[in-house]
């Protein structure tokens, strides 16, 4: 009897240059979704940014619209929605809606932002983001569900909340949150049963992590009377394919000049406060596909051969 099949996606952030036109890099990311559903990959998590200009999608509910019409099977996330950017009644509307207009192709993914330059323009406080998008997730996972919600904290306020369609897909849109090498993520899957997406699982780090963040998850979800499967897990991680490492090589060594031009386009403290593309920051480091601090690899020049491989090692791990 075969086994489980395993599934394929890309995470798109998306990352483009900041001297690119940057309608015509939208377009080709609404191009590279459908030509991922013609090849059968299973589905595309779309990011959301609002600041420094590298990641350009900054509604991904608009980006899943516009490829929605455009695309036939492919599933279709947000990678992730930033809840503290949000009124969850709002995100959990916009979502629903996408869910009829789909017939159940969307995915929410979650977490709490991940750029500081972001929440600095909004005023939000970056230590506050983690536990934000905690009390946004325990109102948003029931109102998906056709629940009606009462709750109140220091920064939105439900009275008697309810979504004004039930759901088309039942009993909700599936649900994941964003996990890296911290527990915080895995802990809030497992408190309401949600699935996980492992960002940074081929790093050293998030790879090393993987067993005990899946651990904790399924120790919160039985401590919480709720059950995952790992059928919700997934594992992100980038990866640079080439006829052969040598052409991968020199095809990502153009790549540096992308991250030195992110930098001086940013602007006032909000460039400040976002130091990952400084000279030395964590763009920079890695921007050679291995850590300079380190030496070890995140983002492999890989055969086709060889990134199959890398593939059955992280569906191992996952097992």
């Amino acid at each position: 009897m075969a086994g489980q099949k395993m599934r394929f996606g890309a995470f798109i952030a998306p990352f483009h240059p900041l001297n690119e036109n940057p309608t015509l890099a939208l377009e080709r990311d609404i191009e590279l979704v459908q030509l991922m559903d013609k090849l059968g990959y299973d589905e595309a998590w779309i990011g959301e940014h609002h600041s420094a200009g590298y990641e350009l999608i900054a509604s991904p509910e608009l980006f899943i619209a516009t490829v929605a019409e455009r695309t036939r099977n492919i599933k279709l996330g947000t990678g992730v929605s930033s809840l503290p950017y949000h009124h969850p009644l709002m995100l959990a509307d916009r979502i629903n809606q996408l869910d009829h207009i789909t017939r159940g192709r969307v995915m929410l993914g979650v977490g709490p932002g991940s750029l500081p330059s972001d929440a600095f323009m909004m005023g939000i406080t970056v230590a506050k983001q983690r536990d934000m998008m905690d009390e946004a997730l325990d109102v948003i996972v029931p109102l998906l569900r056709g629940e009606k919600v009462t709750a109140k904290t220091d920064w939105f306020e439900l009275k008697d909340a309810q979504l004004q369609m039930t759901p088309w897909s039942r009993p909700s849109v599936e649900i994941a949150v964003a996990s890296q090498v911290s527990p915080t993520g895995a802990t809030a899957a497992g408190r309401h049963g949600l699935g996980l997406l492992s960002i940074g699982a081929t790093s050293a780090g998030g790879f090393n992590a993987l067993s005990s963040n899946w651990a904790i998850c399924e120790d919160t979800a039985k401590d919480n009377g709720k059950t995952i499967d790992r059928s919700q897990w997934r594992l992100v991680g980038p990866v640079h394919i080439a006829e052969d490492t040598g052409k991968g090589a020199r095809e990502r060594a153009l790549r540096p000049r992308t991250v030195a031009l992110l930098f001086p386009r940013s602007r006032g403290a909000a460039a400040r406060a976002d130091r990952r593309f400084r000279p030395g920051g964590c763009a920079d480091r890695f921007r050679h596909g291995r850590d300079r601090h380190t030496g070890r690899r995140h983002c492999a020049d890989r055969t086709p051969a060889a990134a199959v491989g890398r593939l059955w090692l992280l569906h191992a791990a996952r097992a």
